[in-house]
């Protein structure tokens, strides 16, 4: 157990540092970069390589959103191969469903808990 809470805690820190490596040292907007890490993980995932990284990793690669990507990728692969042409629209959104609701519903959670400030 404890050596794969260190792997987790290396890769996903790693996948932390180069994102602010990105941030200090380049002009890419955090935008770019959170949507450049979501690409890099649809790649990744398309050749093959991001998923020994999980199985490796567990949650240090799979929870970052180089994960998202992968996820993203893996739902339309999957889909494809059990609805065709349809599963390009659809298994992506199928196989991220209970992530973005979950990010929804802690979004709202939070608004209705905190009063919200103005900036000053």
């Amino acid at each position: 157990m404890w050596l794969d809470i260190i792997k987790a805690f290396i890769i996903g820190g790693i996948i932390c540092m180069i994102g602010q490596f990105l941030i200090d040292y380049t002009k890419l907007t955090p935008a770019r970069i959170l949507t450049g890490y979501v690409v890099a993980g649809v790649i990744l995932s398309a050749f093959g390589i991001y998923q020994y990284l999980i199985d490796f990793a567990g949650a240090g690669a799979s929870v970052p959103l180089v994960g998202f990507g992968h996820l993203l990728a893996d739902g339309v692969k999957k889909s494809i191969s059990e609805d065709g042409f349809l599963g390009i629209f659809k298994g992506g959104l199928t196989a991220s469903s209970a992530g973005i609701t979950a990010a929804i519903l802690f979004g709202l959670l939070a608004s209705v808990c905190f009063k919200q400030r103005d900036r000053e």
